[in-house]
């Protein structure tokens, strides 16, 4: 990598070989950056299991061949690094404990954090990179009153993915570009058929990238049998503590969700409330399903340092979850109590809360738990 052609700095692309990275690297290459592309290998299809193959997904052979095509058209090298047990481990594992314990992870914002800004950031300097560039839909911007950086929603309100991205440090921000924050989708589908770039019309994938044919109790289950733990069954209870099913398993469930009860009552029921020390899981209307107040861990502040004083806000529960007003209060250096202006429907415990003032991504955390009342 010593062979520098210009002044400009080195940077690593994440390329899965889907339009949106591919377009990143050639926006960088096209202001005279010098640019490598690296395709992460994070699982194995015969690991993950599953009846759907997953041609054209991150990590599938097709996949690999689209990016180093792209990188070919712009005659930057292209590499494929193996982070399969690192991913396995921080990601993976951590998507079945947490659905062990009743909670709904996230596993796209631990591969950020931890596959992404860690592992390849690791790489990228080891090839002499003074920056990481991916297709995500957000923005970074030096803030010279406060001496930071600052995380942005990405200007297009459909594909903002700033959510997924709270987890970033400092250090992460000052190093990181996000060629397609300034962009809207239409935009870069425009760009790649104008750069005539193979994947221009390539669709893209919603779902967890790793469970195949996004089917979560199959995953969970045959991963679990696989380590030899079983699954047990359990009580299912109205909100008045009245027994009135039987589950299939805690890590089947996730709070709102219908489907699977098996429970005819003439009206339907939701489960509320997840209780796996009891192996029991609640289940109500959808009104019941209303909270305002949860608390937070494992936060992350980029805004500040830390949270000193209550302050309103913005907060996004889920991905899809339009941000709604609030007020979020420091309760220890590792907690913090949010609470909304009107309920909202099924705060999950496991998902992110992640805040927000305007454009502005002042920080996150995991929700933990609700509070009632």
């Amino acid at each position: 990598m010593n062979n520098i052609e210009n002044n400009k700095p080195l940077v690593v692309t994440a390329m899965s070989g889907g339009v949106d990275s591919s377009l990143a690297a050639f926006l960088l290459k096209q202001k005279g950056y010098q640019v490598v592309g690296i395709s992460m290998k994070l699982w194995d299809f015969k690991e993950v299991g599953g009846d759907a193959h997953p041609d054209g997904r991150c990590c599938s052979i097709e996949a690999f061949d689209d990016a180093r095509t792209v990188c070919e058209k712009m005659k930057i090298p292209h590499y494929v690094v193996d982070f399969k047990d690192d991913f396995k481990r921080e990601v993976i594992l951590n998507f079945v404990e947490e659905y062990k314990k009743g909670r709904t992870p996230n596993p796209c914002i631990i591969c950020n954090t931890e596959i992404k800004w860690r592992r390849l950031w690791e790489k990228a300097k080891a090839l002499g990179a003074e920056y990481l560039s991916t297709g995500h839909y957000a923005r970074v911007k030096y803030d010279e009153n406060h001496k930071r950086f600052l995380l942005l929603k990405g200007i297009d309100p459909t594909r903002d993915q700033s959510y997924a991205l709270w987890g970033l440090s400092q250090e992460n921000l000052a190093k990181t570009f996000f060629p397609l924050g300034d962009l809207t989708k239409k935009e870069v589908r425009a760009k790649a058929r104008e750069y005539e770039l193979k994947v221009a019309e390539k669709a893209e994938s919603q779902e967890i990238c790793f469970v195949t044919d996004n089917d979560y109790p199959r995953f969970i289950k045959e991963w679990l049998d696989k380590e030899g733990k079983e699954i047990q069954p359990g009580p299912i209870f109205n909100l008045k503590g009245e027994k009135i099913g039987e589950h299939k398993g805690v890590p089947f469930y996730t709070i709102g969700q219908r489907r699977g009860l098996s429970i005819a009552l003439g009206k339907p029921l939701y489960v509320v409330k997840i209780e796996p020390d009891k192996n029991a899981i609640y289940v109500g209307e959808n009104n019941d399903l209303f909270q305002s107040t949860f608390i937070i861990s494992r936060l992350n502040w980029i805004a500040f340092d830390d949270l000193e004083k209550e302050m309103e806000c913005e907060i996004k529960i889920r991905y899809q979850h339009e941000p709604k007003d609030g007020r979020i209060s420091p309760l220890t250096k590792n907690e913090v109590m949010v609470k909304f202006n009107k309920p909202e429907r099924a705060i999950t415990p496991g998902q992110s809360a992640v805040f927000y003032q305007d454009a502005v991504v002042l920080g996150g955390g995991i929700i933990d738990r609700v509070v009632n009342g």
